[in-house]
């Protein structure tokens, strides 16, 4: 998220960084590497300050007509838990095998183990740190975390009935990569389920590589509305932990990381110039 914040200003980047016009506009794709070294340095800043375990979501969430029966810890992140059944819910995930790739710090995981009962549930990130958050903090029967590559994924062929992807893709180098690695690691007939971000204006582009991935698109749906829902609704939450967790320095960036209301994420969402999506795409049977 943080990225894509930097790449809608107008800042000097390095030379590095990739500039294409693209229906007029200025794209800039930071290289891997700031990437991976600032969200090092966001996790080991967040793992240092949160010693109760309290962020263990950090998606924008989502609300809809149909709010969920929620107490405790899950009344607390009820808005990315909310975001993580939406797009569960459409599957019958008990005694299946998942995989949730860019698994963060485990919230999503933990909450689908405990909700919809899979066999297993293996999530994988790029970061150690939030890998070791997670082992330490979600000890659940079937559930597990590892670290990780999503553009070489440590699994063998057809592994898994389920692979997830939330709100992680728009920070991978190659995505037309991480779905032949998705095609590669799902079973005959297993799904994915696909949702996150982009600027309006690569919308298509995103629907392109999806169609070229050989899954066959079951569903697709904007939901952009409801995410812009939930951040006005968590807007006083996510307030009191930038304040509470968040040196003053880094507050600014905070604010545009979660989305709170009146940031650039969320008038971007808000205006249409960024949308989110949902897709459920399925492998054939080979």
């Amino acid at each position: 998220m943080f990225f894509h914040i930097i790449n809608r200003k107008n800042l000097e980047l390095p030379a590095a960084y990739r500039s294409n016009s693209f229906g007029g506009r200025i794209t800039m794709e930071p290289p891997k590497t700031v990437i991976d070294q600032f969200m090092k340095f966001w996790y080991w800043y967040i793992s240092r300050m949160d010693k109760n375990g309290e962020l263990t979501f950090m998606n924008y969430g989502l609300s809809n007509h149909e709010e969920l029966d929620l107490k405790g810890k899950d009344e607390f992140n009820r808005y990315p838990i909310q975001l993580y059944n939406y797009i569960a819910e459409g599957l019958d995930l008990q005694g299946l095998d998942v995989l949730e790739v860019g698994s963060g710090r485990g919230g999503g995981a933990e909450y689908i183990t405990r909700s919809f009962r899979p066999r297993s549930y293996k999530g994988v990130d790029l970061n150690k740190s939030a890998v070791k958050f997670c082992n330490k903090f979600h000890c659940r029967e079937g559930l597990s975390f590892t670290q990780g590559n999503a553009l070489n994924l440590p699994f063998a062929n057809d592994s898994f009935d389920v692979v997830i992807n939330v709100e992680s893709s728009h920070r991978y180098p190659n995505v037309n990569k991480f779905f032949r690695e998705v095609y590669r690691v799902l079973k005959p007939q297993g799904h994915f389920l696909f949702t996150d971000f982009r600027d309006d204006y690569l919308v298509d582009r995103l629907h392109r590589q999806l169609r070229r991935s050989k899954m066959e698109i079951k569903k697709k749906e904007f939901i952009t509305p409801y995410i812009v829902k939930a951040l006005e609704l968590d807007h006083e939450r996510k307030q009191r932990l930038i304040k509470r967790l968040t040196p003053p320095v880094f507050r600014t960036i905070a604010r545009d990381f979660s989305g709170l209301k009146g940031s650039r994420m969320y008038n971007w969402f808000k205006t249409g110039r960024v949308e989110y999506l949902y897709y459920v795409m399925q492998k054939p049977d080979s």
